[in-house]
């Protein structure tokens, strides 16, 4: 992330607070094992439909999921591509976490 533009680091924030909804980490869960319909996920999660949809523009907004209509039925999956670049600049932190000189080797002592 230390060479992350404003627009990355935004994009990072959005996928994060997508992810501190327990619904929405559900969703997720059930999109792992492949595409849903959104009726199989209103059963799946016991969710009214109008609150499964805010759900699902949430983490469509932050690219996570996509969607594609067949019909009257929309279709979601998760977007696999943004999954890894979260995990990518996770992983950036934690290296330079660990790179970071330790407090005893600090400066100011």
């Amino acid at each position: 992330m230390a060479n992350a533009t404003t627009a990355d680091t935004a994009l990072i924030i959005q996928r994060m607070k997508a992810l501190t909804d327990e619904k929405r980490l559900r969703i997720l869960e059930q999109l792992a094992g492949g595409e849903r319909c959104v009726c199989d996920l209103t059963d799946a999660l016991d969710a009214g439909q109008s609150l499964l949809s805010f759900h699902l523009k949430t983490l469509k907004d932050a690219g996570l999921v996509s969607d594609r209509r067949a019909g009257r039925w929309v279709h979601y999956s998760i977007n696999t591509e943004a999954l890894a670049e979260l995990e990518g600049a996770l992983r950036g932190l934690r290296e330079s976490a660990a790179a970071a000189p330790r407090a005893g080797d600090a400066c100011c002592d």
